[in-house]
């Protein structure tokens, strides 16, 4: 328990600071003021970032409860599956194999970081938001499709390939299984999950836009 907590806290805080370090040095701020600088005076503008900054740090603030939430829904989902194939492990060890895993999405912050600051210099806010390293949605785009299903693209990435595969490697080392049964316990568990989830997702901006 005291080991899945160190893991969870240094997670956190790795992602705290790899936000915070991105968006300083790409230069977040200066976009959102250049994209906004011709439809808003100055008092409204400043009021935007204001605000702004103001929801970043409630942002930051609950971070560790929205990450807590999604590490304890995918090992609930794992955990289903491992009792659908008829696999005895406790929670904690799903838990721990799950906050183990989510390191490899450390990785795209890199990657985006990389690619803005060295290679595509120039850039604009949407381009930088929108962007997902080595997914489908960078392939293409995010200019020829409709928002709704950029998202669906953008969860089809190399890091959630990574991500599987990570989560079937501990999952077979816990239970001493095969990887090929750990990746079949995966993907019926925790990829189900996640195509309701991208669907839902999908859904809701199709809605709203």
């Amino acid at each position: 328990m005291k080991n899945n907590s160190i893991l969870f806290f240094t997670l956190y805080a790795l992602i705290f600071a790899g936000t915070v370090f991105s968006q300083e040095l790409l230069g977040t701020e200066q976009l959102l003021y250049s994209s906004l600088a011709e439809q808003l005076t100055v008092e409204q503008l400043q009021e935007v970032i204001r605000m702004r900054d103001l929801w970043s740090w409630v942002g930051y603030l609950i971070l560790p409860l929205l990450l807590y939430l999604k590490i304890l829904l995918i090992a609930t989902t794992l955990s289903i599956g491992t009792f659908l194939f008829e696999q005895n492990i406790k929670f904690n060890q799903l838990f721990n194999i799950v906050v183990k895993a989510e390191f490899i999405f450390l990785l795209p912050m890199v990657f985006k970081a990389t690619w803005f600051y060295f290679f595509k210099t120039d850039y604009t806010l949407a381009e930088l938001q929108n962007f997902m390293p080595l997914s489908l949605q960078s392939l293409f785009g995010h200019e020829n499709f409709e928002s709704w299903f950029l998202y669906p693209l953008q969860t089809a990435n190399l890091f959630e390939v990574a991500y599987w595969f990570a989560l079937a490697f501990l999952l077979a080392k816990a239970l001493q299984i095969t990887k090929s049964k750990a990746f079949t316990v995966v993907a019926s568990s925790y990829g189900v999950g996640l195509i309701i989830w991208v669907a839902t997702v999908s859904f809701i901006v199709l809605n709203l836009s």
